[in-house]
């Protein structure tokens, strides 16, 4: 009898299986879902620079969650748009930290919205991990669950100065920023080292102008300064040199990393080529390694990847290797926010910008600060933009109260 049963038994299971809703090995295995989230412009003037912030991220997810998923947890982006402005980054932040399955965010592009954005984050530990954060503010504030990939303004805005005193050999110059923490930060800090060196500054002026820029124009070309810094966006950037040029203002233009973007040349066309930005990213062809990851971002997204992508690209892998650390050393199971957060300042990654380690406070050990000149007034040509000078500085040091 024994013998009979069996022989049914592989018919048996057969008809059982047709009845039964089939279930994955991986979904049997699966112990939940890990998010990584992303806060940055995704819509309005700023949102070239935004998306390829989000898009880079969504590449490394793709090509890094293997060891994560190996230990039995998916993966997914959560993709947030701040617009720029500070409250909608904050009114987002607390919707990030209620769900709890969101372990790291990457974000955001401006300082302004990540500082505010980021006492949120302080709340629930939860790591944040800039690309793109260049105020001083964002680490000096020596938040354990903060961190940026990138450099910082009071060394950008000096790097700027020393290039307009000594390559330039700018005497005078005039001031403009946006009157945001980013632009105005940058802008101030840029004014006080072009004083050291003897370069004398006509104006400082801020202004939350987007189209007429007339009032600031006409009595600036009357001063006739050899250099005009804008510190700021590109998006109010590239109007405002544009007008300045068919005024027939005749200085030298230069800029921070607010610049860099081939919408600045969408924009103000033949005004601002040949000008000159600062940069602590620049191009991904200024980054030998970045080769692969440039092919790659074109295949998936049909255009080439916009500053910050390879940072975002960098600050992803750094928390899917935070993650994965704090998950073996929690036994498997999902860790806490603080361990993650603690897990990426233990951190050092190779990646397509550099080798990344962290200070204390969060900030890289060592930076890249670029000078760029704009090489075309085509769009598509951003990425020739020609490197005049690359400079790998320490961080300055905690400030200790």
């Amino acid at each position: 009898m024994r013998t009979v049963r069996l022989r049914y038994l592989p018919v048996a299971l057969a008809a059982l299986a047709l009845v039964l809703p089939v279930t994955s090995l991986t979904d049997a295995q699966s112990k939940g879902t890990i998010k990584i989230a992303t806060q940055s412009p995704l819509s309005g003037g700023q949102a070239a620079l935004g998306e390829g912030i989000k898009l880079g991220t969504q590449l490394a997810i793709e090509k890094l969650k293997g060891p994560i998923e190996k230990l039995g947890f998916k993966v997914e982006l959560v993709p947030f748009d701040d617009q720029a402005k500070p409250d909608v980054g904050v009114a987002n932040a607390a919707n990030v930290i209620a769900d709890k399955d969101i372990l790291v965010v990457v974000g955001h592009l401006n300082s302004g919205v990540a500082i505010p954005a980021s006492e949120k984050y302080k709340e629930a530990q939860l790591a944040m991990i800039s690309p793109a954060n260049t105020n001083p503010t964002v680490t000096d504030r020596n938040y354990l669950n903060v961190s940026r990939v990138c450099g910082r303004d009071d060394v950008q805005g000096v790097v700027g100065a020393e290039f307009a005193k000594t390559t330039l050999k700018a005497k005078t110059a005039y001031v403009i920023h946006d009157k945001t923490t980013y632009g105005q930060g940058v802008a101030e800090f840029f004014k006080a080292d072009a004083e050291k060196k003897g370069i004398k500054i006509l104006g400082f002026e801020g202004t939350e102008e987007k189209s007429n820029f007339d009032p600031i124009i006409t009595p600036m070309k009357a001063k006739n300064p050899d250099l005009i810094y804008f510190g700021g966006i590109y998006d109010q950037a590239a109007p405002f040199f544009k007008q300045a040029r068919e005024k027939g203002v005749k200085a030298t233009f230069m800029g921070p990393d607010g610049m860099d973007s081939s919408d600045l040349t969408k924009i103000a066309g033949k005004a601002v080529q040949g000008m000159y930005y600062t940069s602590v990213a620049g191009p991904v062809s200024v980054y030998p390694a970045a080769k692969e990851f440039a092919k790659q971002y074109k295949d998936k997204f049909k255009k080439d990847p916009e500053p910050f992508a390879a940072q975002a690209y960098d600050a992803t892998a750094i928390g899917l290797k935070a993650i994965e650390a704090a998950i073996k050393a929690s036994g498997g199971k999902v860790p806490s926010r603080e361990q993650v957060s603690v897990a990426v300042r233990k951190t050092k990654h190779t990646g397509i910008t550099g080798t990344i380690e962290f200070d204390e406070k969060g900030d890289p050990k060592k930076a890249l600060y670029f000078v760029l000149q704009v090489a075309s007034d085509d769009p598509g040509k951003w990425g020739d933009n020609k490197e005049v000078k690359r400079l790998s500085i320490a961080a300055p040091p905690l400030k200790k109260s």
